[in-house]
C-alpha cells in the first residue's frame, strides 16, 4: 500500500515550494515522484506542431517532485503526517494518521 495515492491532500516538506499544498494527480512508483497541482511549476518551451497543430510558445506545467518531499495532510488535525497502517480482521487495510489515529 502506498504513503500517498492519486488525489491526497499533501503538502511540500522541503524544496522552492516548501509549505504549499495541494492535490496528488499522478504518481510514479517506480520513480518514487508525484505531481502536485500548484507545485513545481516550470516553463517549457513548446515548437509549433506540423501544419499548425500545435501553438508554438511557453507553457508553465507541474514537474514531478520526489515523494519524500511531500506529506499527506490528516483531515482531522490539518497537519502534514506521517502515516500509519491498521489492519483489523474482515477489513481492508487503512492508513491512519500518526498524530491522531484518524483514518486519512
Amino acid at each position: 500500500m502506498q504513503r500517498v495515492r492519486r488525489e491526497d491532500l499533501v503538502e511540500v516538506l522541503a524544496g522552492k515550494d516548501r509549505g504549499k499544498r495541494g492535490k496528488v494527480r499522478q504518481v510514479f512508483p517506480r520513480k518514487e515522484r508525484v505531481i502536485v497541482t500548484g507545485v513545481n511549476l516550470v516553463k517549457k518551451h513548446i515548437k509549433p506542431g506540423r501544419a499548425g497543430a500545435r501553438q508554438a510558445g511557453i507553457v508553465e506545467m507541474e514537474a514531478p517532485i520526489h515523494i519524500s518531499n511531500v506529506a499527506p495532510v490528516c483531515p482531522k488535525c490539518d497537519k502534514p503526517t506521517r502515516v500509519g497502517y491498521r489492519v483489523t480482521p474482515g477489513a481492508p487495510k487503512v492508513r491512519v494518521c500518526k498524530r491522531c489515529g484518524e483514518v486519512i
